[in-house]
């Protein structure tokens, strides 16, 4: 008996449901890994009036080296320091009137805090 030619027959619904599987898989890992960064860092705090002043004065005070974040100490860039805490001054402005007692005297704080550092360090 002659050797028959011996064909492989496969089936495409394997290779269909093995690439669902595959998205499955890649879309479940990185809903886990967005979460695992999510519990790294930990909750973000509530976005209200002390946490937009709190941005600014960071801002400010990485501005003016008093924040680093490298090993090696950089030069304080005055110009950036005295935006952010124009920022805070054209805030603290614009809100007169419409803050609680608390967040009036927490602009307040931080703005002549900044400016006694700002004037510290540029002269």
């Amino acid at each position: 008996m002659a050797e028959e030619e011996k064909k492989l027959h496969i089936d495409d619904d394997w290779k269909t449901e093995a690439k669902k599987d595959k998205e499955r898989l890649a879309a479940q890992e990185k809903v886990e890994k967005q979460e695992a960064e999510q519990q790294k860092r930990g909750p973000l705090p509530k976005g209200d009036f002390i946490a937009l002043v709190s941005l600014l004065a960071t801002q400010a005070m990485f501005a003016l080296g008093l924040i680093q974040m490298e090993k090696e100490k950089k030069e304080p860039d005055l110009d950036m320091a005295k935006y952010n805490i124009d920022m805070l001054e054209a805030l603290e402005e614009k809100t007169k009137g419409n803050l609680t007692e608390d967040e009036e005297k927490g602009i307040q704080n931080t703005r002549s805090q900044l400016q006694m550092a700002y004037v510290k360090i540029a002269g």
